[in-house]
């Protein structure tokens, strides 16, 4: 998460799933040393812009409000840490997927406060982490903070994918920051089907985490290679974890899509919250 200059943004509209969102990035902006940027993108409801393009007052001084308690919760959260409120006008998902290149992070609730009940995952969530240009991190489930408890491992899937290795790193990065282990996870049953593909994704992924290792030696690797399907062994290795970590879309894929089917499975069920790394 490291390499950009923007610091880690959250994304924030007063929900409980902003609320959590908030919280998990304050803490991991002040682990880092990083700033944290609250962000809150207003629109006046679905209502058509007038032709001179005001818009209302009031509808900005709701914007204003909310805001104005995020930063105030973000402080709290930070201490000295630097927090930069941001008020924008426009729709969520394009206002944080344009502040996403130049920040370090994303991070966003599962649900904001416009989805529909009963949904596991709301479309601003889904839509930033497939659109943005940094990692994603949607925060659902349980989660501890840096330093609180007795935390548990991250998570990584890996295949073999150019998204997988920058997964990889990612998760490298955020064991190192925890002083956790790092459970790296390779899945048998969506390589070729040939015992020619297992040996093939076997060794591919013990080679993409010897080369992680040389840069974070300190952090302790356990690996685990499943029979099983991708979605199920990735959603039962992070039932204790702190982060579960996957790459946008494995080499299974269909081309052209943004998200594949394992990412957008653990970012529905997952126990924990789930990083969305893309590919460099």
């Amino acid at each position: 998460m490291a390499g950009k200059t923007g610091g880690i943004v959250a994304g924030y509209d007063g929900s409980p799933g902003s609320e959590s969102a908030l919280g998990w990035a304050a803490r991991e902006a002040r682990s880092r040393g990083i700033a944290l940027t609250v962000c809150h993108a207003w629109a006046p409801g679905f209502a058509p812009l007038p032709s001179d393009g005001a818009v209302g007052a009031q509808d900005r001084q709701n914007g204003e409000r909310v805001l104005a308690d995020g930063a105030r919760r973000a402080s709290d959260l930070m201490g000295a840490g630097e927090v930069r409120p941001l008020l924008v006008f426009g729709q969520a998902t394009a206002v944080l997927c344009e502040r996403s290149h130049d920040a370090d992070a994303i991070v966003v609730g599962c649900r904001g406060r416009g989805g529909i009940a009963g949904m596991l995952l709301g479309s601003v969530s889904w839509q930033v982490a497939a659109h943005a240009g940094c990692p994603v991190v949607v925060v659902r489930g349980r989660w501890r903070s840096v330093g609180d408890h007795i935390p548990g491992p991250v998570v990584v899937g890996v295949d073999g994918s150019a998204a997988a290795d920058a997964a990889l790193g990612f998760g490298f990065a955020e064991a190192r920051l925890r002083g956790v282990p790092l459970l790296a996870v390779c899945a048998l049953a969506d390589s070729p089907g040939s015992l020619g593909g297992y040996l093939r994704l076997q060794a591919e992924f013990e080679q993409a985490i010897a080369r992680h290792e040389k840069k974070h030696p300190e952090v302790p690797v356990l690996r685990q290679v499943a029979q099983g399907g991708a979605r199920d062994t990735l959603l039962a290795a992070a039932h204790d974890a702190q982060l579960l970590v996957v790459g946008s879309r494995g080499r299974g894929g269909v081309a052209g899509m943004l998200l594949g089917s394992v990412s957008q499975a653990v970012l529905h069920h997952a126990l924990c919250p789930v990083a969305v790394v893309h590919p460099r």
